[in-house]
């Protein structure tokens, strides 16, 4: 029986019970008290990391300090996990199951243009260019709320009814090219197979779409798979004043860049999820007068739904590689090779399983039915293997405009940190009523 469906009873069994299982009342009362009792640290520790970035796969520094913190704490520490990784285990005193929390480490090569005491001075280097760094998606406050709740959990460990498995992981943003990384490798290199093994995982991902309080998700699809796509078209170099004595790869790649804009609206049954095709590169020629024997694009492929994903990719490639067919130009298409994740997708049962206690912590009118993302998260890794939830924190201040709150990726992206002590309760509240409610119930690893 695979964990997804003993998970799936488990829950109808739920429903049908009266009254639901949750923590023990002292426990949870005594967690919440921690957690809130985390603010100050917390933030000292999220401007700490939000000033010394490291792009993906060179995460060295920031794995050391969180190492180096977790040890203190009292959790049995592995690092060099996928590179730069951090793996922390604390076994609770009490029998129960294995609660899997991850957070992303991985800035982005991104200048800082918001003025603060605490902004990223930090300069690397990224594809041959020289750029700042940036933690512009939020990975600086998901170690930090993890941090958090790691040590709340530290000091109530002799009363935990399971065990607890922290997951610090890097270049979530992508490898850089030729290296593995991110949760892929941290899957392939045994997180989720090695003891103690986890039983579900939860993550999340603060967004300035959400105001400060509010806790987003949905069952099923919640973000995008995604792709890379390179098309090499390759033509017959020839005078630009005389195009009939070579083949044009740049009209062709015109040709099927405007083709590709009809896949989804034409291929795919849009009604089983969004999907999207963009070209956003393309290089070709090098003067005026010159038809050049080579273009090259770049480009994402997006889906939420798995199936609808395939369809897509075998279009892209016949429509591109059957236009330059007929012009009598070749297209070479490659998806993948560089980066590939799958639909981040809540599991159903566990989604629901967990609703009351989000709802709990952040109250019912601050839970938001979030719509679906066509963003990618490399969560979906884990998600393939064991049941997982990714819960989206609001960290917009109230009554503030998306416009003063730039989106992430975005040199001018900011938090109102008093959005991230309810990221703390989120993962204590989770971890304590999963364990809660499942301590009872027969464990298997099949």
């Amino acid at each position: 029986m695979t964990r997804t469906l003993r998970l799936t009873m488990f829950v109808a069994a739920l429903s049908s019970a009266a009254p639901a299982f949750a923590a023990d009342t002292a426990l949870r009362k005594d967690a919440e008290a921690l957690a809130a009792a985390t603010g100050d640290e917390l933030i000292a520790t999220r401007r700490y990391l939000h000033e010394r970035p490291e792009l993906s796969n060179r995460e060295s520094e920031t794995g050391q300090y969180l190492a180096a913190k977790l040890q203190a704490l009292g959790y049995q520490v592995q690092t060099g996990v996928a590179r730069n990784g951090v793996v922390a285990v604390l076994k609770g005193g009490k029998p129960g199951p294995v609660v899997a929390l991850r957070a992303d480490m991985d800035g982005l090569p991104v200048t800082e243009e918001v003025v603060l005491p605490f902004a990223s001075k930090v300069k690397s280097t990224y594809d041959g260019k020289d750029v700042g760094v940036m933690h512009a998606c939020g990975h600086d406050t998901h170690m930090a709320m993890l941090l958090s709740a790691a040590a709340v959990f530290a000091k109530l460990q002799a009363r935990l009814p399971g065990t607890v498995k922290l997951i610090f992981q890097p270049a979530e943003e992508g490898r850089p090219a030729g290296e593995e990384g991110g949760a892929e490798l941290m899957v392939k290199e045994g997180v989720l197979s090695s003891a103690p093994q986890p039983d579900v995982i939860f993550g999340l991902h603060v967004l300035t779409q959400f105001e400060t309080g509010q806790l987003a998700f949905r069952a099923g699809s919640l973000m995008a798979s995604t792709e890379n796509l390179n098309i090499v078209v390759r033509g017959k170099q020839t005078h630009g004043a005389m195009p009939w004595n070579g083949v044009d790869p740049i009209v062709v790649s015109a040709q099927i860049i405007s083709a590709l804009q009809t896949v989804v609206s034409r291929q795919l049954d849009i009604t089983q999820g969004a999907a999207i095709v963009t070209i956003g590169k393309i290089d070709g020629g090098v003067r005026n007068n010159i038809i050049p024997d080579e273009v090259r694009m770049k480009g994402t492929l997006r889906s939420l739904d798995p199936a609808s994903r395939l369809i897509m990719n075998d279009a892209v490639r016949r429509t591109a590689t059957k236009i330059a067919e007929a012009s009598g130009a070749t297209a070479i298409v490659g998806i993948g090779d560089e980066y590939s994740y799958p639909v981040t997708y809540n599991d159903p049962a566990l989604t629901e399983q967990m609703r009351p206690t989000l709802e709990r912590i952040a109250g019912k009118t601050n839970i938001i039915e979030s719509t679906p993302q066509t963003v990618a998260e490399d969560f979906s890794f884990y998600q393939q293997k064991i049941p997982g939830l990714f819960v989206f924190v609001g960290v917009r201040k109230p009554g503030a405009t998306t416009d003063e709150y730039a989106p992430n990726h975005s040199p001018r992206f900011k938090v109102d940190e008093a959005g991230l002590p309810l990221g703390v309760r989120a993962l204590v509240g989770l971890t304590l009523d999963y364990m809660a409610q499942s301590a009872n119930q027969p464990r298997s690893k099949s």
